[in-house]
C-alpha cells in the first residue's frame, strides 16, 4: 500500500506516469466490473475510460481513509453504470458476456469446474438487484473484501454482509429453479 500511496501523492501533484501506473493496475478490474454491468464491449470501453478521466481530474480531492485506491475507483465506475442506465434505452443480455471476463487471467482455464454451468449464472446474475449485482461481481469477480465493497457502494460493511446473503439465497433459488425447468425440459424431450 506504500507504494500505491506513493504514486497517488505524485499523480496528485500533476506526475502522469505514476497516474499511469496507477491506470495500468486497475484498468482491468474496473473494465471487467463495467463489462459484466453493462454487457457491451465498446460501451464498457467508453464507460472505463471516463472513468479514469474522471479520477485523474478529481484525484486532488482523492484523500486515505484507510480504504484501497479501489474502492475509490469502484465508486466512480458505479455512478458511471448508474448514469450509463440512465440513459439508455435498451437492453444487453449479460448471457452476451464472453466466459473469459469472469476470470483474473484469461489463461486460467482450470478455475471454472467442468460442470459449471456459467450460462445460468449469468442470466441469474441479471436477474438480480442493482446492488446485488454490484456486490456479486465485487465480491466473487473482483475479489474485494467487504470493507472495499462498502466503501465502493457508499454502505456499511453490515449492509453489505446482508445485500450478499439475500444474493447468494436469490442466486440459488434462480439457478435452481432453471435446472428444475431444463430437466423437466430434458426428460420431455
Amino acid at each position: 500500500m506504500k507504494e500505491e500511496e506513493l504514486l497517488i501523492q505524485k499523480a496528485k501533484q500533476g506526475d502522469d506516469i505514476s497516474f499511469g501506473k496507477l491506470y495500468d493496475t486497475y484498468l482491468p478490474s474496473i473494465y471487467r466490473f463495467v463489462f459484466l454491468k453493462i454487457g457491451r464491449k465498446e460501451d464498457a470501453e467508453d464507460i472505463t475510460q471516463k472513468v479514469f478521466v474522471n479520477a485523474w481530474q478529481n484525484l486532488k480531492g482523492f484523500e486515505f481513509k484507510g480504504f484501497p485506491f479501489s474502492s475509490w475507483l469502484y465508486r466512480i465506475a458505479s455512478n458511471a453504470v448508474i448514469d450509463y442506465y440512465r440513459t439508455w434505452k435498451g437492453n444487453i443480455s449479460i448471457d452476451l458476456v464472453p466466459e473469459e471476463y469472469f476470470s483474473e487471467s484469461m489463461n486460467e482455464e482450470g478455475r471454472i469446474d467442468d460442470n459449471f454451468d456459467i450460462t445460468r449464472v449469468r442470466t441469474a446474475i441479471a436477474k438480480l438487484e442493482p446492488d446485488q449485482q454490484n456486490v456479486v461481481i465485487m465480491k466473487f469477480v473482483s475479489d474485494l473484501s467487504n470493507k472495499e465493497i462498502a466503501e465502493s457502494l457508499g454502505k456499511t460493511e453490515g449492509a453489505i454482509r446482508v445485500i450478499q446473503h439475500r444474493a447468494l439465497k436469490q442466486l440459488k433459488t434462480l439457478i435452481d429453479t432453471d435446472e428444475e425447468r431444463h430437466n423437466r425440459t430434458t426428460k420431455e424431450a
